[in-house]
């Protein structure tokens, strides 16, 4: 079967967020796809069913290095660039549509993930030596920190193994844009499922585009947004909040094709 390697959120080769796609005739044996993504050791590898009905939506699971993901936006858009860009994928987080955009881009149509006011888990201070914490919250699958500043951000050396202890599926560290045309930073760990840091996290962004939208003054039923992820690889998202849905827009490199063996 094919698979193929491709950088997420970039235009350019080795940047932005890379993500395995496997194309699938019929649906694969969970252990079977857990084991190829361990193989690849990309944060998410996408498996996608392309083998049915033309006109229905195509099966889509995400799986990092150690565990199956509800939802990956990364993946889904290395994904639709290797299919032709306009798709729809029918996946645990119900229909996602993508879209191909007159400038290159991919837009891709996510369920609004709103974070809700808690405080600091415990481990949140061991784990993030040198934020400020402002404030935090917790979506259905990441706790969001907010720091001081954009230089924290971008400075912060975490401590995986107090990250690991904080009951949730990742962390997101963000604060306000500290460039023209960013609205705001951003990074995300993830230890609990096997990755450290993820370059580009698009269903992070999904957070993000509810959260800022308050605290930026925007119309949080419908606004438009730019967020750098600031991680070693880097790369940028595009963020329209329409409600409970964001749009997320993005590019992407295909740097591998080839034929999966096993």
């Amino acid at each position: 079967m094919r698979a193929f390697v491709v950088d997420a959120f970039t235009d350019t080769a080795f940047a932005g967020n890379p993500a395995g796609v496997v194309l699938l005739d019929s649906p694969a044996d969970p252990a079977w796809m857990q084991s190829v993504a361990a193989e690849l050791r990309h944060s998410e590898t996408a498996f996608v069913v392309v083998g049915g009905p033309p006109d229905e939506p195509k099966p889509l699971r995400w799986f990092t290095p150690t565990t199956e993901v509800p939802l990956c936006g990364h993946a889904t858009l290395a994904t639709a660039h290797v299919l032709g860009g306009d798709q729809r994928f029918d996946t645990r987080s119900g229909v996602l549509t993508c879209t191909a955009l007159p400038d290159g881009w991919i837009g891709m149509d996510f369920p609004a993930d709103r974070a809700e006011p808690v405080e600091p888990p415990e481990a949140i201070a061991a784990g993030l030596p040198g934020i400020t914490v402002e404030a935090t919250a917790q979506a259905a699958t990441k706790v969001l920190v907010l720091a001081a500043s954009a230089a924290e951000v971008r400075a912060v050396r975490p401590d995986f193994t107090a990250l690991a202890t904080v009951p949730s599926r990742g962390v997101i560290v963000t604060a306000p844009g500290d460039r023209p045309g960013v609205d705001f930073v951003s990074r995300v760990f993830s230890p609990q499922v096997g990755i450290q840091e993820d370059p580009v996290t698009g269903s992070a962004h999904c957070t993000l585009a509810t959260w800022w939208a308050e605290r930026l003054h925007r119309d949080p039923r419908n606004s438009d947004f730019v967020g750098e992820q600031a991680s070693a690889r880097g790369g940028t998202v595009r963020m329209a909040l329409r409600g409970d849905r964001v749009g997320l827009r993005g590019r992407a490199v295909t740097v591998l094709s080839g034929d999966l063996l096993v």
